[in-house]
């Protein structure tokens, strides 16, 4: 989360539906090639680009920038959507979640996390010409018509429907909070595909790896990776599978593609070729997870140095960080840690929040304001039950706190009625000390060298995190429970 977040998205809520293809639809033409991008595509990709940047942490200039653009401009020449690569404009994203995607008109995105995640330039690459072949394939016109707000939260999973099963009118009531607070454009890029669409994008993902010479199966090889981290991000928020990473769960059953890529690859002529050395010493020293400007997650708790802030989640819960807001989620509710203009009338501040939950169509009774202090820290909130088509009665609550000068920060929850599992991390809000503050250090990707007493547990035992630590180890890279090290085999670690 940013020191000054981003709302400013709410006047283009669906505006990104305008990705079109002008009826240029690859799978229904008569040719086996996709069709050139058209003009209007590239206009609309030129148009969202820079939307894009804004919600994803922007572009993330280092070491790795030049290396990943190359790579991803190899792989996107191979679908023949343009006829050089300085037509595609791939974009490394300076975000800690684990995701790639690919719009209309040559734009090509993946995180740093994913590339981190990544154990050979040819995986890299599998992941990056998967997204290209959504794009080839058209996917994204066959997908914005289902681009609606209950679909959206549905997909993601932000706030809302996903937390009580609900697709109808609770997901349509947290519609505006969804559009401010998470970015439409995210969710709309991030929409779930169909299992076809999947599959056909895995297909022509291989089938660029062979035609840059890379080894076909290196795309099946990155699937078990975000099939290994996705259990791990699982058991981290204490969800058992309730929730799962950014990639995965728009792109679903992982675990299941594997077999699938892996057979496919066998169609292709064999190749060897993944440049695992190279990639490996190209990430190394790359920071991993949180960027400490936006923010960090530490176990259960959320500290910003900037912000001198510090807040915790119960146990159950877990978090991802983004540009516009902390999103927390567990079985019993979900929440949003955000921040909203502030003029000093507690009023209007509560129901500004409450209006980006509900939309304007809807009308919140909370009554009166409660007003306290939190750790020193002047604090307001305000519950109010809110009826819903399939989940019945739910609570949502605002509380907030006013920071320095004309600046307040809030939680948005909803959770069961008569339920109240927030209760601690409202209570936990704290500010941090300039020592506290200087002692937050980002992560950083380290690649080491098997050593003949070095274990798979010794290995594991480095990497920079409280917990999980050997399955962190083994999704980082890419390794089953039972694998064995040798000596000499180059390891990814995370230190700080």
């Amino acid at each position: 989360m940013r020191n000054k977040l981003l709302l400013t998205l709410v006047g283009s809520a669906l505006a990104i539906g305008a990705v079109s293809t002008e009826g240029a639809i690859a799978a229904k033409s008569k040719s086996s090639e996709p069709l050139p991008f058209t003009s209007k595509e590239k206009a609309n990709g030129a148009k969202y680009h820079p939307e894009i940047l804004k919600e994803f942490g922007g572009a993330y200039q280092s070491p790795q920038t030049a290396y990943v653009e190359r790579v991803g401009k190899k792989i996107a020449l191979q679908s023949g959507l343009a006829n050089s690569e300085g037509e595609f404009t791939v974009t490394f994203l300076n975000s800690a979640v684990n995701n790639a995607f690919a719009i209309e008109g040559g734009y090509v995105y993946i995180t740093r996390q994913l590339a981190g995640l990544c154990n050979s330039e040819a995986e890299m690459a599998g992941v990056l010409g998967h997204e290209v072949g959504h794009t080839a394939a058209r996917h994204s016109k066959k997908r914005q018509k289902q681009a609606t707000i209950a679909n959206i939260l549905g997909a993601i999973g932000t706030i809302g429907g996903a937390m009580l099963g609900d697709n109808g009118g609770l997901a349509g009531a947290l519609g505006g909070a969804a559009r401010e607070y998470s970015g439409t454009l995210a969710q709309i890029f991030t929409l779930k595909y169909s299992r076809g669409q999947e599959e056909q994008a895995d297909d022509l993902g291989i089938k660029y790896l062979s035609k840059a010479g890379y080894d076909p199966s290196a795309l099946s090889a990155m699937l078990n990776s975000l099939a290994l981290q996705t259990a791990v991000d699982a058991k981290v928020a204490g969800l058992n599978g309730h929730s799962v990473p950014e990639w995965a769960s728009t792109h679903p059953d992982p675990a299941k593609r594997v077999v699938r890529a892996a057979t496919n690859a066998k169609k292709y002529p064999a190749s060897n070729f993944r440049n695992a050395d190279a990639h490996l010493k190209a990430i190394d020293g790359m920071m991993y997870d949180d960027d400490p400007k936006e923010g960090v997650i530490e176990g259960q708790e959320f500290l910003h140095p900037d912000l001198r802030l510090r807040f915790a989640v119960p146990s159950g819960f877990g978090m991802s960080n983004g540009s516009q807001a902390v999103s927390i989620s567990g079985i019993g509710g979900k929440a949003l840690f955000t921040t909203q203009p502030y003029s000093g009338d507690r009023r209007a501040y509560v129901d500004a929040a409450f209006k980006a939950v509900v939309g304007d169509q809807q009308q919140v009774n909370y009554g009166q304001i409660q007003q306290t202090t939190v750790n020193g820290i002047p604090a307001f909130s305000a519950s109010a039950n809110v009826q819903t088509q399939q989940s019945g009665t739910v609570t949502l609550t605002v509380f907030a706190y006013e920071w320095a000068g004309n600046q307040a920060f809030h939680f948005v929850t909803i959770t069961p009625a008569n339920s109240a599992p927030f209760a601690s991390m409202f209570d936990s809000v704290t500010r941090l000390t300039d020592k506290q503050a200087a002692a937050i250090k980002p992560r950083k990707l380290r690649i080491v060298t098997v050593g003949k007493g070095d274990s798979l547990a010794t290995l594991a035992a480095r990497m920079a995190y409280p917990n999980y630590q050997t399955e962190r180890f083994l999704a980082l890279n890419g390794l089953a429970s039972n694998a064995t090290l040798t000596s000499g085999q180059k390891v990814k670690i995370v230190t700080y």
